[in-house]
């Protein structure tokens, strides 16, 4: 009888083949490899019993063959907080899906601005064969470690560093065409409040911001740009002054610093839109359910993370890729700017 039956699971292995074949298991790998000296024949007999049989090779042993770990490893950064949360859990789903069409599996760490062991520890010990990097931040410690050992990665966002293959949605262009949209409807006095500028992605959407203000004509008063804001208590002040300064319109940079000036907003019983506007340069669910609805740039974190895995693959097996991808976004226009 045929090694299948005796393995309780069901799985053939290359020892089961060579068993069937009255070959050697060298045989049955270089078969299955495409590698080493075996004839046309035998190496057709071998195909045609693994595809008659539906054998799978072992991920580890056809690692080991290919000089491979079937690992890629998706990093997330360690000062992330709680409303950072979604998009990365998305991001993921987006990675997960197209890794499992790879057969691979995905190893996650954490990177921090200043600290780069974690992925030194899986690149010097070659666990992986590429990475994710979710955020790019300016001197970044993680693209220089990768770069020094030409390991595959692509990073989600931008970089102004040479040579690194970028996965971003276009912000330049969503957040000016926002910018520009409440410029349209009568609003010139427009307050930004954002948090860390080490941030790209908080780069490109102020140079966004800016770029929709000259397209309208508008000035940029530097008085109602408040960046660089780390705690609640920054931003709540931030929104205290702006308002002070007369501000029409405030635009926050992301999901979480509008949550937190609408909360300082509805706790001092400030009228939105009545007294002032409110919009944010990304949407997520933390935005869900709001009275007034919040007009914000919307983006699809799991097209995002699945584009970078396909790239990710493209480039872990030669092939060319571009070195940066924009990817879509939508403007939801929404009651908080009426």
């Amino acid at each position: 009888m045929l090694s299948e039956e005796k393995n309780n699971q069901g799985i053939i292995t290359i020892s089961d083949v060579a068993e069937a074949l009255n070959i050697s298991k060298t045989t049955v790998s270089r078969a299955i490899s495409g590698k080493g000296r075996i004839g046309a024949q035998t190496r057709e007999r071998v195909l045609r019993y693994i595809d008659e049989h539906n054998y799978k090779p072992n991920p580890i042993a056809k690692g080991l063959a290919n000089s491979r770990t079937y690992n890629i490893c998706w990093v997330m950064p360690a000062d992330y907080v709680a409303s950072d949360l979604p998009f990365f859990q998305r991001c993921l789903v987006g990675i997960s899906e197209i890794s499992l069409k790879e057969d691979y599996d995905i190893l996650t760490t954490f990177a921090y601005s200043d600290n780069a062991s974690p992925l030194i520890r899986i690149v010097t010990n070659r666990k992986v064969d590429g990475v994710i990097l979710s955020r790019t931040l300016t001197n970044d410690p993680n693209i220089r470690l990768l770069k020094e050992h030409s390991l595959p990665f692509v990073v989600i966002g931008s970089t102004e560093e040479d040579d690194v293959v970028q996965i971003d949605n276009d912000h330049i262009r969503a957040c000016c065409e926002l910018t520009s949209i409440l410029a349209m409807k009568g609003v010139r006095r427009m307050a930004l409040i954002g948090g860390s500028m080490r941030h790209v992605v908080n780069q490109t959407r102020y140079k966004g911001f800016q770029k929709g203000l000259s397209e309208q004509g508008i000035r940029e008063d530097k008085r109602l740009v408040r960046l660089d804001l780390e705690d609640e208590k920054a931003i709540e002040r931030a929104t205290d002054d702006v308002l002070s300064l007369g501000a029409e319109c405030i635009i926050c940079m992301d999901d979480g610093i509008c949550r937190s000036v609408l909360g300082k907003l509805k706790r001092d019983e400030i009228d939105i839109p009545g007294r002032v506007k409110l919009a944010s340069f990304y949407n997520s669910m933390l935005l869900e359910n709001n009275q007034p609805a919040i007009t914000a740039l919307s983006y699809d974190p799991k097209e995002l993370g699945g584009v970078a895995a396909k790239t990710l693959f493209s480039i872990i097996r030669g092939e060319n890729v571009e070195g940066k991808v924009l990817l879509g976004y939508d403007v939801l226009l929404k009651a908080s700017t009426q």
